[in-house]
């Protein structure tokens, strides 16, 4: 009889590779880059650097680009966006600022998404068997645009929050980054001009900026006070 076939064992190697390439092992690591990231803002803060602190040496549309993929990365790292949008105005004006801030928006989205997508999908999709996140992530992965187009449109919603949201769910890049762009624009808009307008504050422009950031930042508290009451009233029953 012949003798049965061994299989040899799998190397050290080859076992640390496989832990380290696990969808928790994966998940730490973003944990540890994401925590890294908001570390370096509060530390450094890198808003004043595109601000305050902009190359005067650097001018016309190198400027602009350079400025748009700084934006993306500290948003990318958790610098909050109306500042940033602020910022663009006031450095480049209404146009130009517009420009840089939404490339900006869309760069750094499409980071975050990357991110989420290779390190967080894996290990945090077995985990959506409550009601709500199901039903989330059926939303998000059938209309993936539509679904996030109003959640760009809505100012209420973490920038961050969205974006990983919609990694972890089944949701394809091109959808997710041309609803980004467009969404973005109005309240990206609105701080660009106050920004641009912030030497004028009873210039027309500044006054009709700063009323569209008001209106739509009471809009998007009452909706989720609304909403709060509303879960709240569900789970009581």
């Amino acid at each position: 009889m012949l003798d049965p076939v061994t299989r040899p064992q799998a190397t050290l190697a080859v076992r640390c590779s496989r832990a380290l390439m696990s969808p928790w092992s994966r998940l730490s690591l973003l944990l540890v880059m994401l925590a890294s990231a908001a570390s370096a803002v509060l530390l450094y803060e890198p808003q004043r650097l595109l601000s305050a602190g902009w190359p005067p040496q650097i001018g016309g549309g190198g400027a602009v680009v350079l400025f748009a993929l700084a934006y993306g990365l500290c948003t990318a790292a958790f610098v909050p966006r109306p500042i940033l949008n602020l910022a663009a105005g006031a450095l480049f004006g209404s146009q130009a600022g517009l420009a840089a801030a939404v490339a900006g928006t869309v760069l750094g989205a499409g980071i975050a998404f990357t991110l989420g997508r290779l390190l967080g999908q894996d290990a945090l999709r077995p985990l959506l068997r409550g009601r709500w996140l199901t039903a989330a992530d059926g939303q998000l992965s059938r209309h993936g645009f539509r679904s996030m187009l109003a959640v760009r449109l809505f100012p209420g919603v973490p920038f961050a929050a969205a974006n990983y949201c919609a990694a972890v769910s089944r949701m394809g890049y091109a959808p997710f980054l041309l609803a980004t762009g467009i969404g973005s624009v109005p309240n990206t808009a609105a701080y660009v001009i106050a920004g641009s307008e912030a030497a004028s504050p009873t210039s027309p422009a500044f006054l009709l900026a700063t009323g569209f950031i008001v209106l739509t930042g009471l809009g998007a508290a009452v909706v989720a006070w609304c909403k709060r009451h509303r879960l709240r009233g569900a789970t009581g029953r």
